[in-house]
């Protein structure tokens, strides 16, 4: 269905000498906005659009080049202040034609009120991210905006360079951009963009290629790979030429001013064409594009090591509960900033190794909790690294500590301390109950609510995860428990015999 601002889009386009495939079809409906789907059989390695750097939103092509470089803006600052710009323009802008398709901002809890994130991201892990990427947002806006407006008056509508408008910008940014080359850095892609993501099904790969005589540096022509950058997709080098039935095709094979949407995979007549913004779960889905998917299996939940050290102090003194916590770190099992220390739970339920070490170590008796942390101290005083890691490889504990399996540790009291956690994360998502979170996603409606809707479901996903964890501690606890009977009733038969 081609609808008005569809229409104009596309006149847009093809003055602007983008080209596309006639077996990609454009549709754009209420419900789900625009979607890309194949009007007939479409082939892995088909090229089926191309777009032109020029005529790409970007810090390089925007009317606003000069100010920004004045003002030493670069990387997404810069790029929010090229679509404020390029919007204050309106119908003198060269992208009115494609601005006019852009949402005024997308729906990331970004732009959320503090109430709907406080209300909607309660106990997720999005909750304290939001509320921390809101304050750093605005000072970007307060420190770097306003004084634009100060010394370019002339030239800057305050109208289109308000912190609301800043939050709009980079909400586009968040969602839609891409890594384009080293000359123009990030960017809006138009055609790009109009694909959207599935998890794990990337039926198109958005390509691109560095060109020296755009970029400063002698470096040879590259590729850019976006997926590395957690951005739209990922790319990679390809040296095909235009499809036969692309449209406006005059481009030749390896022009670097192109950029290109090749297909992977073939894809049948009536479906829909993804790409991937990478593999991703409902978390950072929602926080950078601003949705979720159901049943998502890279779904993660997180568990602060403040909350295990809560956990810890309710059953031990705060002198045990450091000490082995130190413990565990000088062996080499915590990452290296200890202020964003967590373990992640899988989609399956199953805790991180390091999780259920430091759990293991915090429940050794003390005899050996000595003995093995005199054996660190003493490998500690040795001056060279590799005397050190022989010593600590020569200790026979540290060897089997290294060598256990998930199984092997997990003990009764492993088990149970990882169903305590399970409760603690799960109180973070106050009184109302899964069971209520599930009523109120059917409730919801995924265009008129997209706020409770995907915050709902990116509840629901943790949570069940969370239920998954407690039913892997206690599937674990059974078998150690049965594994435990067997050896005390052999002990018993052979004392009997």
């Amino acid at each position: 269905m081609a609808t008005r601002r569809l229409r104009a889009l596309k006149r847009w386009m093809k003055s602007n000498g983008f080209e596309w495939s006639s077996a990609l079809q454009f549709v754009d409906t209420p419900e789900e906005g625009i979607s890309v789907k194949a009007l007939c059989e479409i082939n892995a390695g088909d090229v089926v659009a191309k777009m032109p750097k020029k005529a790409c939103l970007t810090i390089k092509t925007s009317g606003a080049c000069e100010i920004i470089e004045n003002a030493c803006l670069g990387g997404y600052l810069g790029l929010a202040v090229a679509i404020m710009y390029e919007r204050s323009l309106a119908e003198e802008s060269p992208w009115e034609g494609y601005l006019q398709l852009l949402p005024q901002q997308e729906c990331l809890p970004l732009v959320w009120s503090v109430e709907e994130v406080d209300q909607l991201l309660c106990g997720t892990e999005l909750h304290q991210t939001v509320q921390e990427d809101k304050a750093l947002v605005y000072e970007d806006w307060r420190e770097n905006i306003l004084p634009l407006l100060d010394s370019e008056p002339s030239k800057l509508n305050p109208a289109f360079f308000g912190v609301e408008q800043y939050f709009a910008a980079k909400s586009l940014i968040s969602s839609r951009s891409f890594e384009i080359d080293d000359y123009h850095g990030f960017g809006m892609v138009p055609l790009a963009d109009l694909f959207n993501h599935k998890t794990g099904a990337e039926d198109v790969h958005f390509t691109a290629l560095s060109s020296n005589n755009e970029s400063e540096d002698d470096t040879d022509d590259e590729i850019v790979d976006e997926e590395a950058l957690a951005q739209n997709s990922s790319m990679d080098k390809t040296e095909k030429g235009v499809d036969s039935d692309m449209e406006y095709s005059s481009i030749t094979e390896d022009d670097t001013s192109m950029l290109e949407m090749v297909m992977i995979k073939d894809v049948s007549s009536g479906a829909e064409v993804f790409n991937t913004y990478g593999i991703l779960g409902n978390a950072a889905l929602l926080h950078r594009y601003g949705f979720t998917e159901q049943d998502n299996t890279y779904d993660i939940v997180n568990i602060d090591l403040e909350l295990v050290l809560q956990w810890c102090s309710s059953l031990f003194s705060n002198r045990r509960s450091r000490s082995r916590v130190s413990l565990w770190r000088r062996l080499g099992y915590s990452s290296d900033t200890e202020n964003s220390e967590y373990f992640e739970i899988s989609f399956d339920g199953e805790p991180q190794m390091e999780l259920l070490i430091l759990l293991y170590i915090i429940f050794l008796p003390d005899d050996v909790y000595h003995k093995l942390d005199l054996s660190v101290a003493v490998a500690e005083n040795f001056h060279e690294s590799s005397e050190k890691t022989t010593f600590l490889n020569d200790n026979i504990f540290l060897k089997k500590l290294s060598n256990m399996s998930k199984k092997t540790l997990m003990t009764k009291e492993v088990c149970d301390a990882l169903l305590s956690l399970a409760d603690m994360r799960e109180s973070l998502y106050g009184l109302k109950s899964l069971e209520d979170d599930i009523e109120a996603l059917k409730r919801s409606s995924f265009v008129r609510d997209r706020k409770l809707y995907h915050s709902s479901v990116l509840r629901i996903s943790e949570r069940k995860i969370l239920q998954k964890l407690r039913n892997y501690a206690s599937k674990s606890c059974k078998i150690t428990n049965l594994s435990s009977a067997g050896k005390k009733l052999k002990r018993t038969t052979k004392r009997e015999s």
